[in-house]
């Protein structure tokens, strides 16, 4: 994929934005052509995630080898594509940071668009929904465990190379949905409890669809969920560390308070991230003049630059 992009013939546009979570940020382009990278994060399993995956997630030792001799040398190219960036553009708060982690770049936030009118309330049925790809990292592991052993419903929707090892460990209350279509999953939110998210999101597009059709998510207080679902609004239920019996814990402060929560308020914090919006905030950013911000260093967190939500 490198060697792909890198040969890439673009000498015929003045704008390129990138969109990636991986290499594509490393196009080689003229000096005079202006290069945005639209960043959903760093990928993970060379700089945050990288022990989870060598040490964990990963069974097989033959994996874990070629892991461990070719991580340092992909981890240099990818610093160094950083570098032919103009201006990075971060999906969230969360991304944001581990950009400066990694490359030491500044960047802008500007949340992704949902298609927050499509989803819709109705009066919920006694189930909790969890929605994601079923890989180590979302963590579905912990909901399996958790809700086999208190006997809630919970639908999952997805699919997934863990798929077997869930499905060998879940008890009969858990329902296993497969990939569905939009109008199903819409209604499938509409319908549930609260939606389960129990691993760290970059940004978390299915915060927001819940929230959209008016349900609140128990899920874990790290990565983009924070900026999403605040907890004074009961839009979130957040537990601090990963696992099963904190899960459980969120879940029985949602029992407690399920009756007082007002979707048209969660429906509400959901609007701030329409496809128009986004939009807005994107057409902002094209229209400034490039490099016209100053550099961040380690000791002014604050400022990191968000766009506004008025823009």
């Amino acid at each position: 994929m490198p060697l792909a992009l890198e040969h890439l013939d673009l000498r015929g546009y003045d704008l390129v934005i990138s969109s990636e979570s991986g290499p594509a940020k490393g196009l080689v382009l003229n000096a005079s052509r202006r290069h945005i990278c639209y960043c959903h994060s760093p990928m993970r399993y060379l700089w945050d995630l990288y022990p989870d995956y060598v040490h964990e997630w990963t069974r097989s030792r033959t994996k874990r080898a070629v892991m461990n001799l070719t991580s340092n040398y992909l981890r240099v190219w990818d610093f160094a594509s950083a570098a032919r960036v103009d201006e990075f553009i971060a999906n969230s708060r969360n991304v944001q940071k581990r950009l400066w982690r990694a490359y030491r770049r500044e960047s802008t936030v500007v949340h992704p668009p949902v298609s927050v009118e499509s989803f819709y309330y109705r009066p919920p049925l006694d189930y909790f929904l969890l929605v994601s790809e079923l890989v180590a990292y979302k963590r579905v592991m912990d909901a399996v465990v958790c809700f086999s052993r208190s006997g809630r419903p919970l639908r999952i929707v997805g699919d997934g190379p863990e798929y077997r090892a869930l499905k060998a460990a879940a008890a009969p209350n858990i329902e296993f949905c497969g990939r569905v279509s939009d109008t199903e999953l819409r209604e499938q939110y509409a319908r549930c409890r609260a939606v389960i998210q129990p691993g760290e999101e970059d940004f978390g597009i299915v915060s927001v669809e819940a929230l959209a059709s008016g349900k609140p998510i128990v899920g874990l207080g790290r990565g983009g969920i924070i900026e999403i679902a605040p907890e004074a609004e009961y839009a979130g239920f957040l537990y601090p560390q990963p696992g099963s019996d904190s899960l459980e814990r969120a879940i029985a402060h949602f029992d407690a308070v399920e009756g007082t929560i007002r979707p048209s308020k969660l429906q509400f914090l959901a609007s701030q991230f329409s496809e128009n919006q986004f939009a807005a905030n994107i057409n902002a950013l094209v229209n400034l003049q490039p490099h016209a911000s100053e550099s961040l260093t380690d000791d002014t967190p604050s400022r990191l630059r968000t766009m506004s939500r008025s823009a």
